[in-house]
């Protein structure tokens, strides 16, 4: 029981420290913050809302994986490497999918409760 106690403060101490210095977290924050009450009329179903929400939480999810790359690489030396940039930019990539992910999740949502799908 100890071991999920500090396994909980660490991720919320985690979360905290991007969503108070981390531009990005903090935007997707918002964003998620205001997807929550609004899912409930975006959605046709629950398994809909599910999906809405799930699919913000995993781009906050590799928004937060980014961001830890980035900082790592950034401990590790400021000088500028080819290889370090490439790291970063691969983790970038990824948000990229995870927003498309999650923007086309939404589209749907709305395109099936507007009865165009």
């Amino acid at each position: 029981m100890k071991r999920l106690y500090s396994a909980t403060l660490n991720s919320l101490r985690g979360l905290a420290y991007c969503l108070r210095y981390e531009a990005a977290v903090r935007e997707e924050g918002i964003v998620f913050m205001v997807a929550l009450p609004l899912g409930f009329f975006v959605a046709p179903s629950v398994g809909w809302y599910v999906a809405l929400i799930g699919s913000l939480l995993a781009l906050l999810a590799v928004e937060l994986l980014n961001t830890a790359v980035e900082k790592l690489a950034d401990f590790i030396t400021l000088e500028r490497h080819v290889e370090i940039r490439r790291v970063k930019d691969f983790g970038s990539a990824a948000v990229f999918c995870a927003l498309c992910l999650t923007g086309l999740t939404w589209l749907a949502a709305i395109a099936l409760r507007c009865g165009l799908l």
